[in-house]
């Protein structure tokens, strides 16, 4: 059996107590012989891109180029691809500001009879 991970990561407060996890994974790693590609690893970063959300020490926010990549969607014209925008929008639904009143009209768009654009444009 295989078993492939991508990211995981070791966060902390100070210098001195991100080496001693640090060690401890490695160790880990070691004891389970888990291969590590060293070339794709970055140590004593103080900032990620970790599962599509920028990681630092304020915070956890939206990764750009993903906000980029939604606001270029074309305004969906069906149940199904309103469908499919809500689920996309609400992998970030932590960082949409009244997502749940957003979403409600998105969803309510599969019984009206007029496009989504014409009641949604601005909210997307």
């Amino acid at each position: 059996m295989e078993v492939f991970m991508d990211d995981f990561t070791v966060y902390v407060n100070s210098f001195e107590a991100c080496l001693t996890n640090l060690s401890k994974v490695l160790k880990r790693c070691i004891n389970t012989n888990l291969v590590l590609n060293f070339e794709k690893y970055h140590f004593l970063v103080t900032e990620a891109i970790m599962l599509g959300h920028l990681v630092y020490n304020r915070g956890i926010e939206v990764d750009k180029s993903k906000i980029d990549i939604i606001t270029s969607f074309p305004n969906p014209t069906s149940i199904r691809e309103v469908r499919s925008f809500l689920g996309h929008e609400g992998f970030y639904r932590r960082f949409i500001k009244n997502f749940s009143n957003i979403a409600r009209a998105e969803e309510q768009t599969h019984i009206r009879p007029y496009p989504v654009s014409a009641k949604l444009g601005p909210a997307i």
